[in-house]
């Protein structure tokens, strides 16, 4: 069963790495030093994939909300408003499994060797809500509510948190461009910090920044038990093996509850289960 379950995740990663391709393709970007700013970058992709990157090509959807929120242009903040609903109301969370370039970063980290994983602790069940904390505060209401004279929100989120923008991002501009290099501070310091501590965490647990901060798989997250795309166990054919549960990185119970909030689609469950229970 292990044999079969590290061929379904490297067929899994393949398919992340195929898409973290696609939609960072502006590959000219990392030899400028610059970002494509085209008519796609107005376009969102569906996982967390920074602006800022020199090579995406498209928006990620958790920054544009930033951007337009607290703005009077209601027509984009309605175009990002739609896309998250339409794609969490179409896949839920697999998007999270499938097409979010941090999520594969993430989930080779956690590959790397190390003396003991980290499975689950005490409080890791209350630890998973702070994302829904960090969507109300730093995504929708500072956006909202602290604008400049212009009407325009500060992407706190992108700007205090997020280190797939530090590393996407931030690292590589600054590496490339001298006068960035002559301009960072103590906030650049701040951002790099989280990263490392991100890169450390995700080594011992899995996916820690989707479990406990990513706000985007919190807007996903809640139409998981309605998408269009989710699963369904037929309990007929179950005999609670327990192999589902156990094989989670997530530490999602399938048998109780198929399409639980924490659940990125992976497959795994699916892949391992003897009696092709899950569907």
């Amino acid at each position: 069963m292990d044999k079969k379950k590290t061929k379904h995740e490297w067929k899994r990663h393949r398919i992340q790495a195929l898409w973290a391709l696609l939609t960072n393709s502006y590959l000219i970007g990392f030899l400028r030093g610059g970002i494509y700013k085209g008519p796609l970058k107005n376009l969102c992709v569906p996982g967390l994939n920074c602006y800022s990157c020199p090579g995406a090509v498209g928006a990620c959807p958790i920054g544009a909300m930033q951007a337009v929120i607290g703005s009077w242009n209601f027509k984009f903040a309605f175009y990002v408003a739609g896309f998250l609903v339409f794609t969490g109301a179409l896949t839920g969370r697999l998007v999270c499994g499938f097409l979010c370039p941090f999520g594969l970063i993430q989930d080779l980290l956690h590959k790397i060797p190390f003396r003991k994983k980290l499975n689950t602790f005490r409080g890791d069940r209350l630890l998973r809500r702070l994302k829904y904390v960090f969507l109300v505060v730093f995504v929708l209401l500072l956006p909202l509510f602290c604008v400049d004279v212009l009407g325009q929100g500060t992407p706190y989120f992108c700007k205090l948190i997020c280190p797939a923008g530090t590393l996407e991002g931030g690292i590589p501009l600054v590496l490339l461009n001298a006068s960035m290099r002559s301009a960072i501070g103590w906030l650049y310091a701040w951002k790099n910090l989280l990263l490392v501590l991100t890169i450390f965490l995700s080594i011992l647990i899995y996916r820690p920044f989707c479990k406990y901060i990513c706000p985007l798989g919190a807007i996903y997250s809640v139409f998981q038990p309605i998408s269009a795309f989710r699963y369904r166990v037929d309990h007929e054919q179950c005999v609670d093996c327990g192999a589902c549960k156990n094989v989670c990185h997530m530490q999602v119970d399938p048998v109780k509850n198929p399409n639980d909030p924490e659940c990125i689609r992976c497959g795994a469950c699916k892949k391992i289960c003897p009696k092709n229970a899950i569907h």
